[in-house]
């Protein structure tokens, strides 16, 4: 037996435990909570396009130097 005090989480465990989370986040109504999960994930794709467009910009401008090893 393993001597931490914690049991061990497995992945999906923690992934079962976001998922209550976030369906008691909006109330126990699903649909509220897929919506919830649609807005979140439409907010972090258009931060990415922002900073892949930032970073490109900088590299274009010789900010940015690949990493030669």
């Amino acid at each position: 037996m393993p001597s931490s005090s914690k049991p061990a989480i497995e992945p999906n465990d923690e992934l079962e435990m976001a998922v209550d989370q976030a369906i008691s986040a909006c109330g126990g109504d699903m649909r509220a909570t897929i919506r919830a999960l649609i807005v979140a994930n439409e907010y972090l794709e258009t931060e990415v396009g922002e900073l892949m467009k930032a970073v490109s910009h900088a590299y274009t401008r010789g900010r940015f130097h690949s990493y030669s090893g």
